[in-house]
């Protein structure tokens, strides 16, 4: 029977866990970490910081944002990843081997973050691209059916490898110019809109995502929360999308969270609005307003994402012929965007 862990995911200061943090992680509000870049020195330096971590608390669910391009925050020791977009490129000449692509990006990232010790690699992207440089060639495409077949099939590449898949930013954060990190985004088209456009991969793959992660983005002639706030979308993301999964906020310390209060506040308003999970990143303060806040506080849907299958093994995934055929693939198309 799954345990239900703490509401709160945190970060860590640099990539070796201190005495300090590993008192925090004992906190049973606490119950996930997310690596950032200060926490990566190589593959083998995460194997042994996720083990570190779980030696304080094996229940703890941890995750990094890893979906390539411009967001890949482990460099050395594994594949480097093209983005979504340049992953997408040249799907009107040959739409059946970009299919193959994306679930073989999916599957040999999910091996990777898997054989280092992580739960989650909070990826794909599902945004549709548009207007955002926040976005941008973080998108598979600017098209919705393309978005949701290519997204599709690297979520089934992540399940073949055994890792969850958590699709982002619901419903759509490509539209909006503001980046979130900054400045509170509006989106002021029409309810019609949105689920004719950028809801569409989301509606999609609602029943085959494992996680969501809400934008802070207000939709004006919806509601006028950010959604990650917001019981109405979270509610339709639920009732109508038939999504089952755990919903985990974006960073509540982005500019865009302000609108709803202290660290503390926006904690609970997440919560309270649907939310499984809120992660807290970059101020050891705020986390530990966050942390009080939350006490009592326990969710059941994260502990289910956990890794459930035996690990494989950083230094054998150079024995599969899968993964040589995928990770030189990647590695040229990487290399070439840089050229």
């Amino acid at each position: 029977m799954t345990q239900p862990i703490g509401p709160v995911m945190l970060d860590l200061e640099g990539p070796r866990l201190s005495r300090e943090e590993g008192d925090m992680l004992k906190r049973p509000e606490v119950g996930g970490v997310i690596l950032f870049s200060r926490n990566t020195e190589d593959a083998a330096q995460v194997q042994a910081l996720c083990a570190a971590i779980r030696r304080v608390r094996p229940d703890l669910l941890l995750a990094i944002d890893q979906e390539g391009g411009r967001v890949q925050r482990l460099r050395q020791g594994v594949t480097r990843l093209p983005s979504m977009g340049q992953l997408a490129a040249g799907y009107d000449d040959d739409p059946q081997a970009v299919v193959q692509q994306c679930q073989d990006a999916g599957w040999l990232l999910g091996m990777e973050m898997a054989a280092c010790g992580l739960d989650v690699t909070f990826a794909p992207v599902l945004d549709v691209d548009g207007d955002s440089t926040l976005i941008g060639d973080r998108s598979f495409s600017a098209d919705p059916q393309v978005v949701s077949l290519l997204g599709g099939a690297f979520i089934s590449g992540l399940h073949d490898a055994g890792m969850v898949a958590i699709g982002k930013h619901f419903p759509g954060h490509g539209s909006v110019v503001a980046d979130s990190h900054h400045e509170l985004p509006v989106d002021p088209r029409p309810l019609a809109s949105l689920r004719e456009h950028d809801m569409r991969p989301f509606a999609e793959l609602a029943q085959r995502l494992d996680g969501v992660m809400p934008s802070h983005v207000i939709y004006s002639a919806f509601d006028d929360k950010p959604a990650g706030f917001s019981r109405s979308w979270l509610g339709l993301l639920r009732e109508e999308l038939g999504f089952k999964g755990a919903i985990f906020s974006d960073d509540l310390l982005m500019a865009a969270a302000r609108v709803a209060g202290s660290p503390g506040d926006a904690a609970l308003a997440a919560l309270d609005a649907g939310c499984d999970m809120v992660l807290v990143c970059n101020d050891r303060a705020a986390a530990l307003e966050v942390l009080d806040a939350c006490t009592g506080r326990a969710k059941k849907r994260p502990a289910k994402l956990r890794y459930g299958r035996a690990r494989p093994s950083l230094e054998a995934l150079p024995a599969l012929s899968r993964w040589r055929r995928v990770h030189a693939r990647l590695e040229a198309l990487s290399a070439s965007q840089d050229a």
